[in-house]
């Protein structure tokens, strides 16, 4: 009975409402993604939407990159910078633009809802990248999120088509670099305040969409961008984007990652509301199935996890984004 007491207590007394409420704040945010990015990734090049999504945040971090420039120079060994690149340009720009790609196929739940597996590329990663060990239930953790995502990937599973196969493994290829970007952000957590490494992920990740432009010839749409478009990358930028990451952020720091769980159902819920009321998108029985597969799975995995190990599984969505 004692140690049923004191589990309970060591759960929720570390909490503060306010830190709640900013994790909360900071994942419904992440939910209203959708709403932007599904008009530009129709009218705005990929490469274009990934570049302004980098810049904008690090002209609004810029003195913090240059802190974290010369702390990076100062202390960082060989390992230490091949793992910023891995973060910059994989996770920030390679990722984002594979999953502003899956929005293209005009399918919008399935990269919102499949983006929510990164956790297990997470623990994946930690396990070999860091030698973290596994949770004793991960094997059947893998198997119910693989069951819940073909479920929301194909709205009739026993007849799947390629063209809801597409976005679904590109969102996948997102979420897999982006949980890895997690597990590299982490080993550099210790030698880099959180918001001078976020500053360094986008200049890292503004410098490897700013050659992915170059290549696809694509900067000169820049300077025929509409206002509707503009205003749209604008808001994007912040209101998912940075502003989203920072509440997250803050609201962690007086919240435990158990309870932070909790919290992020606000995104995959805000995502589905997205769907309904804006996209007018109703999903199938199947698909609604999935989702509360893939939910509960994560969830689970969250409660059960502790605060401080990856491998429990510490994932926090924003940090590889």
């Amino acid at each position: 009975m004692s140690n049923a007491t004191t589990t309970t207590n060591s759960f929720w007394k570390p909490t503060s409402s306010k830190g709640f409420v900013f994790v909360l704040l900071g994942a419904t945010l992440w939910g209203t993604d959708a709403i932007f990015r599904k008009g530009l990734a129709s009218t705005v090049p990929t490469s274009v939407v990934v570049w302004v999504e980098q810049l904008i945040p690090l002209l609004c971090l810029l003195p913090y990159a240059l802190r974290g420039v010369r702390r990076a120079l100062a202390t960082f060994n060989a390992k230490d910078w091949i793992f910023l690149v891995m973060i910059g340009c994989g996770a920030s720009t390679i990722a984002t633009y594979l999953y502003t790609r899956a929005f293209t196929y005009g399918i919008y739940t399935t990269p919102v809802l499949l983006q929510q597996v990164q956790p297990l590329f997470a623990i994946v990663g930690a396990r070999v990248l860091l030698r973290e060990r596994l949770h004793p239930r991960f094997g059947l953790f893998v198997v119910a999120a693989l069951v819940g995502s073909y479920f929301i990937a194909f709205a009739q599973p026993s007849a799947p088509s390629f063209h809801l196969l597409a976005p679904a493994l590109l969102t996948l290829s997102a979420a897999g670099i982006w949980g890895l970007g997690t597990v590299f952000g982490r080993s550099l957590g210790a030698k880099v305040p959180f918001n001078e490494l976020t500053a360094l992920r986008v200049l890292f990740g503004l410098f490897a969409a700013t050659i992915l432009v170059a290549i696809q010839h694509d900067f000169g749409f820049l300077a025929h961008l509409s206002g509707s478009s503009s205003r749209a990358l604008l808001l994007m930028s912040l209101f998912p984007g940075l502003f989203a990451l920072l509440l997250y952020y803050t609201g962690l720091r007086a919240t435990p990652a158990s309870v932070a769980t909790l919290a992020e159902l606000a995104f995959p819920i805000t995502a589905l509301l997205v769907n309904y009321f804006d996209f007018n998108i109703n999903l199938s029985n199947w698909q609604w199935m999935g989702v509360a597969i893939l939910i509960g799975t994560i969830t689970t995995m969250g409660l059960n996890r502790h605060d401080d190990s990856l491998a429990g599984v510490d994932i926090d969505l924003a940090a590889a984004r």
